[in-house]
């Protein structure tokens, strides 16, 4: 579980999804109908209209238009589901247990909104187990008198455990993996019948909508991006918050507003997002489309600022073999490509000459190659850090590192730092090689043929082979334990 505190709240513009939460931690049915009005029922067609007229898109990442998933969903014969996706599984998103743990009615209004239209049999929210949002989306339910209409899902949270599918059939009471083939959630979703899936802030973007209407929601903005947009801006920043902006803000007002300064780069969309100089940064305009401009993707609202006493190239390791051990495990570019990327990118930071087309090259194995978007998502992050840190890389090539410590600057889930490992006693090792060929993503041989052991935890799904490796070694040389 990532930890979780109620965050600061801040903007630039007007105060919408953030309204009425400077004076209230947490708005109770009575509250946030102080700061919104009670939404009459709309058709379909009405709400595909108003989604259209706006082109209000999914604010998890992908950004898929809201319209065309509407209408999806509403063509199909028989009984729908609404799906609220919040599993923010992204250890540098906040924004989204933020709504449900202190709005969890405006998300409810969206979600409800859309189910009406649809004539939905079921609102399903899905969030991760033992959250404080799970608590309070539950409590709002119960506020409502919604029980029976609407269900809390608790899901096991993951990196990986917001895709789609993993998301489905993690509701469905299935491990909570990709499925590794596409399937439309509109076609078959939460016990097989059409599902309209969405993330949290999405939801609550539609209520907003239904409320204000096209015009005055578009009032704000830019014309081909209308309306407010949440941001998580953390990392080495004197005031973390999670941030409301118009989009076609410029980042450094942002930056400006939560008292950072950049030193060494910016990481903007999160973990599947793209490392951006400090130069490249303040000259971005807060968008979908003046991300793309910069060279970056806006994603799911994600920034986090590092600051001068923090190795980059260090950070960007830790991030790296943190993505590799949550792999599904299901196809070969993460099962094995994950693990030798991250692999590489730490033989960069130990200074190997060789190492930034090693880093290319593992992640071209991955590149265009998986059976979701986890792998693709990875190689970005990875590979953004060899240009935006292009100094930081000769750096280490030539000297063996920057002088700087890692000082855990990009968050990670506590259980990181308590993760059990595959270790080896040296005093034992002769170096036979059966550990790489039985756990070939966690070890691999150096040239004298002694193993060399991925920086990272061993993950749930190979457990079971590790504990193998162990049971096999020759020399008794092997164990799992924590670090």
């Amino acid at each position: 579980m990532i930890p979780y505190r109620v965050s600061n709240i801040r903007r630039l513009g007007p105060s919408r999804l953030t309204a009425g939460l400077d004076e209230h931690r947490r708005l109770d049915l009575n509250a946030h109908h102080k700061y919104h009005d009670r939404l009459p029922g709309q058709t379909v067609d009405a709400l595909i209209s108003m989604a259209e007229e706006v082109d209000l898109r999914g604010r998890g990442g992908a950004a898929f238009p809201f319209a065309r998933k509407l209408r999806a969903v509403s063509a199909r014969d028989g009984e729908t589901v609404v799906l609220v996706n919040a599993a923010e599984g992204e250890p540098a998103s906040l924004k989204d247990k933020t709504l449900l743990t202190r709005a969890p009615h405006l998300v409810l209004e969206g979600a409800l909104l859309a189910a009406s239209a649809l004539g939905s049999r079921e609102v399903v929210v899905a969030v991760g187990a033992g959250e404080l949002a799970e608590a309070s989306v539950t409590a709002a339910v119960a506020e409502r008198g919604l029980t029976g209409l609407v269900r809390v899902a608790a899901i096991e949270e993951r990196f990986i455990s917001g895709e789609g599918g993993a998301l489905v059939r993690a509701v469905n009471g299935e491990m909570g993996l990709p499925p590794g083939r596409k399937v439309r959630s509109s076609d078959s979703g939460v016990y097989g019948l059409p599902t309209l899936l969405s993330n949290t802030e999405t939801f609550a973007q539609l209520a907003v909508l239904a409320e204000l209407g096209p015009e005055e929601y578009a009032s704000v903005g830019t014309v081909q991006e209308p309306g407010t947009i949440l941001l998580t801006v953390g990392g080495s920043v004197g005031a973390p918050a999670v941030v409301e902006v118009p989009p076609g803000v410029p980042l450094a007002d942002v930056l400006a507003l939560c008292e950072a300064k950049i030193c060494d780069g910016l990481l903007l969309g999160g973990y599947h997002g793209t490392w951006m100089s400090a130069e490249a940064a303040y000259g971005t305009v807060l968008s979908r489309r003046g991300a793309k401009e910069a060279g970056g993707e806006l994603g799911a609202g994600i920034v986090v600022v590092l600051g001068e006493d923090t190795c980059p190239l260090g950070e960007t390791a830790r991030v790296a073999g943190y993505l590799a051990a949550q792999s599904a495990g299901q196809c070969g570019p993460c099962r094995l490509g994950l693990p030798d990327l991250a692999r590489a990118f730490r033989q960069l930071q130990d200074g190997d000459p060789d190492g930034p087309e090693a880093v290319r090259r593992a992640a071209a194995a991955v590149k265009g190659r998986g059976a979701c978007f986890h792998p693709d998502g990875s190689a970005r992050f990875v590979l953004s850090a060899l240009d935006a840190f292009a100094d930081d890389v000769e750096e280490h090539r030539f000297h063996g590192g920057c002088g700087r410590e890692t000082k855990g600057v990009l968050p990670l889930p506590v259980e990181e730092a308590r993760d059990v490992r595959l270790m080896v006693d040296w005093t034992r090792c002769q170096g036979h090689g059966l550990c790489a060929h039985l756990v070939p993503e966690l070890v691999k041989l150096d040239h004298h043929g002694f193993p060399v052991f991925m920086d990272t935890g061993v993950p749930s799904w190979l457990l079971g082979d590790a504990q193998k490796a162990v049971e096999m070694c020759p020399a008794l040389a092997l164990r799992i334990g924590a670090k």
